[in-house]
């Protein structure tokens, strides 16, 4: 059957979201999440079953070859259900309900996640990926629960959903004291305890980049002076930007390592990734000054504006792990190849640069190229001026990389979300400012101003995502955080209010829009979502920071910047809800962590004010100075931060240390910043 005529077409056909159009043409008779699939399973008296993935997901696809394009497991699924097909990058709401659930039964979660659901929505079973023989059979069984003993499973909904709303359950004790120093170090001790300290990162596999968990080690090392933790920092960064989670040849980070040693990624990029890492290589290249982490930011963002980026400025969700039905094979070689792309000298210089040996070999043949060495001793290998190595390197990943340009690409995830955008407009930002490159700046800019135009509507609320034309799904707690911080970040790039007031405005909207819990922690759904069996409150963070974490956060510096001592206080109320939490696992707190060093430590405030202010603030921006917020201008200003520091005909510095303020000085050499 021609794919221009397929045999089956369901419900999905009329969805934006690729990943729901991935399955437009399973036999399994699919709908997306709606009033519409709800009903009828209320009418008909069946169960759901929430199928949950994203276009990216490797093994969403292996479980959709085996099983939901298999006509006799497709019959069995809509005879006996109501099946839904989920995008948990679209739905993290509808994700994080059925997560929960799988997690209190398995004790583990992931994608692809299958959830059974009785038709009000109250899950009752599920589980990840399951081979096709064993997927039959859970049909099957739990079919025949539902209609053999139903109180049965009407008691496993209601435990299972009694366990969802605990879990998000945090209250405020009465007398619980404010985060301090010594709590963070007994944090930071345990740690220490779980990392690697050969290859970096945690020592266990897979590995996952963790951006939040390495910016929160960095400042803890360069304000306390821990250079232990400082050399943990700077190899975990030295070995992910020479792995093979790092795209050598065109730039940008696979998803995660399946190994202890960064070598074999799982495949697909996701923005929300290189978003976060292009700030994390920012603020590694501010502090230990690596030219490797330089590379990595400059090569990453030209990946992005490359691959990722639509005409419009805005940025596409992710690429996919596989290719022709094979995963990583648009990025990985065989040595023939290599040969006869090469010349002699570079192919030489290749395999020892890019260890086409046992170290770079992973299978069928293909190599991955990883580095291991600095430049510096790769030359000395190949008795080489480190002029030329770096030469014959540039030419081989230009003639590699537009060999892969005519190769079938992975597939592309085009949809715009404004979570991930956001990252993404932060890390360039970021980028920019310590490297000092206005086309990252024109990136980031570009991206916000698409942003602000189509997904803020005229009450000034977010959409949450937007493809073809259309916003849909309002925002969640994530919009919001994350494009608050992200302008911030594009205050500090350039000092111009007009970002910190388009936050303002924003952080005014989540307040009036997010019920809060009594611990003062935000809810993920607004009350445009409504209920859905269980509110959520997020506060873990993981491979993305929570949306609660980055909400304090924002609180806190708009809370400086604004003059707001109520934003404030709200976020120490915030942070004291989860410092059990931090203070028992640190890695699942870090972005939390990175506020309270904010509390604990010396923070400091800087404004500039008069002639030259602009340029003098960029400059020592673009030093790593963490605990420092500065906010510039050269000319009269709203920002509640000047006043009494209007500008005048004289560069002016006022520095303060919380509510201590020094005299003003006219010389940076009098400002006592370290």
């Amino acid at each position: 059957m021609s794919s221009s005529n397929p045999k089956f077409t369901n419900a999905l056909i009329d969805s934006s979201s690729p990943y729901l159009l991935q399955h437009a043409h399973n036999p399994v008779n699919w709908f997306p999440w709606g009033e519409e699939a709800l009903e009828k399973a209320r009418k008909e008296n069946k169960l759901i079953l929430v199928s949950i993935g994203y276009s990216a997901c490797h093994w969403c696809h292996v479980m959709e070859r085996e099983s939901f394009e298999d006509e006799a497991t497709a019959a069995i699924m809509n005879a006996r259900y109501v099946c839904i097909k989920v995008d948990r990058e679209e739905r993290p709401d509808i994700d994080q309900l059925y997560m929960a659930a799988v997690q209190l039964m398995t004790g583990k979660g992931g994608w692809p996640l299958n959830c059974f659901a009785l038709p009000d929505g109250r899950p009752v079973y599920g589980g990840t990926y399951f081979p096709k023989a064993n997927w039959q059979n859970v049909l099957q069984q739990i079919d025949a629960l539902y209609k053999n003993d139903l109180q049965q499973v009407l008691e496993y909904a209601e435990n299972l959903t009694k366990g969802i709303q605990q879990t998000e359950i945090f209250k405020v004790k009465a007398g619980t004291e404010t985060i301090r120093r010594e709590d963070v170090q007994q944090s930071v001790g345990k740690w220490l305890g779980m990392i690697d300290q050969e290859e970096g990162g945690p020592n266990r596999a897979p590995k996952f980049p963790l951006p939040n968990n390495y910016q929160f080690l960095l400042r803890w090392a360069v304000l306390g002076q821990h250079d232990h933790v400082l050399d943990h920092v700077h190899l975990t960064l030295k070995k992910m930007a020479f792995g093979g989670i790092y795209d050598q040849v065109g730039g940008g980070f696979a998803r995660y390592s399946t190994d202890v040693w960064w070598k074999v990624p799982h495949f697909e990029k996701m923005l929300y990734d290189n978003g976060q890492l292009l700030s994390l290589y920012a603020e590694g290249y501010a502090q230990f000054a690596d030219p490797d982490f330089a590379h990595v930011c400059r090569q990453t963002a030209s990946f992005i504006a490359r691959e990722l980026t639509a005409e419009a400025g805005y940025f596409y969700a992710a690429l996919d792990a596989d290719s022709e039905g094979v995963e990583g094979k648009f990025y990985t070689w065989t040595l023939e190849e290599l040969k006869a792309l090469l010349l002699e000298e570079e192919f030489r210089v290749a395999e020892v640069y890019y260890n086409l040996n046992a170290f770079g070999f992973w299978e069928h043949d293909q190599y991955i190229l990883i580095r291991r060495d600095e430049d510096r001793i790769v030359a000395e290998v190949l008795e080489l001026e480190i002029g030329a190595l770096q030469k014959h390197v540039e030419s081989i990943n230009r003639k590699l990389l537009k060999v892969r340009e005519s190769r079938i690409r992975p597939g592309l995830d085009d949809k715009l979300l404004t979570s991930w955008n956001a990252m993404m407009i932060r890390g360039l930002a970021d980028a920019s400012r310590v490297l000092n490159d206005a086309a990252m700046l024109e990136q980031a800019v570009k991206a916000a101003g698409f942003i602000l135009r189509e997904l803020k509507d005229a009450q000034g609320r977010l959409w949450h995502t937007w493809k073809a034309g259309k916003a849909s799904v309002p925002g969640f707690l994530e919009d919001y955080a994350f494009l608050i911080d992200a302008l911030i970040g594009l205050y500090e790039a350039t000092f111009d209010d007009h970002w910190l007031m388009e936050a303002r405005d924003l952080m005014y909207t989540s307040l009036g829009d997010f019920e809060r819990s009594e611990s003062g922690l935000f809810y993920f759904t607004s009350m445009q979502h409504g209920v859905w069996v269980a509110k959520q409150l997020e506060t873990s963070d993981n491979v993305q920071p929570a949306s609660n974490s980055m909400m304090a956060r924002n609180l806190y510096t708009l809370g400086v910047y604004f003059g707001k001592a109520e934003w404030m206080q709200q976020t120490e109320s915030m942070i004291r809800t989860v410092r059990e939490e931090f203070l028992n696992y640190g890695p699942g707190y870090s972005n939390w962590g990175i506020l309270a060093l904010e509390q604990v430590m010396d923070f400091k405030e800087l404004v500039i004010s008069g002639p030259g202010a602009l340029a003098m603030a960029k400059e020592i921006r673009r030093k790593y100075r963490p605990g420092l917020l500065i906010a510039a201008s050269e000319r009269m200003t709203l920002l509640p931060l000047f006043e009494g520091r209007v500008p005048t005909e004289k560069l002016t510095y006022y520095l303060c240390r919380g509510t201590v303020c020094d005299a003003p000085v006219f010389s940076l050499e009098d400002v006592r910043l370290d």
